[in-house]
């Protein structure tokens, strides 16, 4: 099935879709790059948001908010958000440079995240909220019905265990950057209670996500 059939929306502007599948590697800089997924992006990642915080508040009715909060960071994230679309066929679908698709910059999570993210975007400037929300409630079902009890991210559990053990926050320090601006590589490390574990990741986040995972598994050796 390919995507847009699996979308199940009709486009009325087919030119939204094709943008939202535009990487910026494949965009006109003598458009300043406008016509990339970008700006869809943008408006994608706070149109899953409402309708990911919707669905939680309605499936979770007795949960208090920082409860949800956690789920809505979760299921909101790349690790989540990726996965949907490899499945949903958005790799294929991508529209990059071949030298650029030879490197593998279609299989990126960030890559992928924020192509969905675009054609969130794209779906709710054709359609309304309708057709995402159909889109996010399909999709996401079984990633919201995955855990029982609100999630944890590893920052979140690494910031509990120091301050439980009066040690104050965790410090994080970028110690590298390297690849092209569209797809770089993030080095993190990450210092408490006198140790230093180091992650990677494709956004700073990730990789300090990965940095805090990383030391929490040292504390587990």
């Amino acid at each position: 099935m390919t995507l847009a059939k699996r979308l199940g929306h009709a486009f009325r502007d087919p030119a939204l879709l094709e943008r939202a599948l535009t990487h910026r590697s494949a965009a006109d800089p003598r458009k300043r790059m406008l016509d990339s997924n970008e700006r869809l992006e943008f408006l994608g990642d706070r149109v899953l948001g409402l309708l990911i915080a919707e669905w939680l508040v309605e499936r979770f009715p007795e949960e208090r908010e920082g409860d949800l909060g956690k789920r809505l960071a979760t299921l909101c994230s790349q690790d989540v958000i990726a996965p949907i679309a490899e499945r949903m066929g958005v790799a294929e679908a991508l529209n990059v440079p071949p030298a650029e698709g030879r490197t593998g910059l279609r299989a990126r999570a960030t890559v992928l995240a924020d192509a969905l993210e675009a054609v969130l975007g794209a779906l709710f400037l054709d359609g309304g909220l309708e057709p995402a929300r159909a889109v996010v409630r399909r999709e996401w079902a079984e990633a919201i019905a995955a855990d029982p009890r609100p999630p944890a991210s590893a920052k979140n559990r690494l910031q509990e265990w120091t301050l439980g053990k009066g040690l104050g926050l965790p410090e994080y320090r970028l110690a590298s950057t390297a690849g092209p601006p569209h797809a770089p590589v993030f080095v993190v490390s990450v210092r408490a209670a006198g140790r230093e574990a180091e992650g990677m990741g494709e956004s700073k986040r990730a990789a300090e996500s990965a940095a805090a995972e990383n030391w929490l598994k040292g504390l587990d050796g």
